[in-house]
């Protein structure tokens, strides 16, 4: 097939805040995700959809498929631009629809979902202008993010507050610098786990993978923050969490980890491949915290492939049975 690798290319920019590029892809995933397409007989091309006229390009490519981890150019909605396009082009693609990566960057409207469907998650409140009155019925700590954020952008140890005064000071800084809502939910003490979904057919569900940050004490933070995840490795840092895959987990409860993952993945329409990640309580409790659709798919730093591996694949099975999921989709509805 002849297949298009849409992606947005981490670049650095002075002129930007830290954290801009934070979503984008490195030049070694997009080359390794092309190497494992070529490797099964496929035509790749590649389209950084940040730099070109992406309609005009789509439309004059004559592609099979696109294999999109593109998070798009902008705004609250911007990872659903590349399927859109597509949707109106009427260009299969790998991964979620329109729809799902709308709602799964809408974090206060993924967990009123996961409400709805009786899938934990931590109690919540979203703040628009900074002047609420705080829901009483939320315990301290609680943690603030921007609402329509990844990779954990605007996130650091800073955000988990213990009183109200904290809580208003940081709600209204992220407001301010983000432009958008703040989602306040409960900081859930526990295990941090993630969650990998492959569905080919079948929905597949990966070993869980346990992250142990007791290996990254003396950097000061113990959760995944923006500066965790983005120079997660950096020893001089002391950023060097450790994983855990399988997870340090019993049978009853991985299954219960699992289940809560795979029921996510289906509450929020997703297609092919998504990354529930969950803090589990001390009680056992698997707390969903959000779904990331467009996972991370770096071969040697990103988590799903590193679930993949767990379950006895290589990084090209796993590009490939994305690619045979979309692939089946697109013979059901146009068979």
């Amino acid at each position: 097939m002849k297949i298009a690798l849409t992606y947005n290319l981490k670049v650095k920019d002075a002129t930007k805040p830290a954290d801009y590029a934070s979503e984008y892809d490195s030049e070694e995933t997009i080359n390794a995700i092309s190497s494992a397409l070529r490797s099964q007989g496929h035509h790749v091309e590649f389209v950084e959809v940040s730099r070109q006229n992406l309609f005009s390009v789509l439309k004059d490519s004559r592609v099979d498929m696109v294999f999109n981890i593109a998070e798009g150019k902008h705004g609250k909605f911007r990872e659903s631009e590349i399927p859109a396009i597509l949707d109106y082009l009427e260009i299969p693609y790998t991964g979620s629809s329109t729809l799902s990566l709308a709602v799964a960057l809408n974090k206060a409207l993924t967990k009123k979902i996961l409400k709805a469907e009786n899938i934990p998650t931590p109690a919540y409140q979203l703040f628009t202008s900074g002047e609420e009155e705080v829901d009483p019925s939320l315990r301290f700590p609680l943690i603030v993010k921007p609402n329509f954020e990844g990779s954990a952008k605007g996130i650091t140890r800073n955000n988990v507050v213990d009183n109200k005064a904290e809580l208003y000071l940081k709600v209204k800084e992220l407001i301010n610098s983000y432009n958008q809502q703040a989602l306040v939910e409960e900081f859930i003490e526990g295990k941090e786990l993630t969650v990998g979904v492959l569905e080919n057919g079948t929905a597949l569900v990966l070993p869980v993978l346990e992250i142990d940050f007791s290996s990254a004490a003396t950097s000061g933070e113990y959760f995944y923050s923006w500066r965790m995840k983005e120079f997660q490795g950096d020893s001089q840092q002391g950023l060097t969490p450790t994983f855990h895959c399988p997870a340090r987990l019993d049978k009853d409860t991985e299954d219960l980890v699992k289940e809560t993952a795979l029921l996510t993945h289906r509450a929020i329409g997703c297609f092919d491949i998504s990354r529930t990640d969950i803090r589990l309580s001390p009680d056992n409790v698997p707390y969903v915290l959000e779904i990331n659709p467009l996972p991370g798919l770096n071969p040697k730093e990103s988590n799903f492939p590193l679930m993949a591996y767990a379950a006895g694949m290589k990084y090209e099975d796993l590009i490939d049975s994305i690619v045979t999921s979309a692939q089946q989709r697109r013979n059901l509805t146009h068979g």
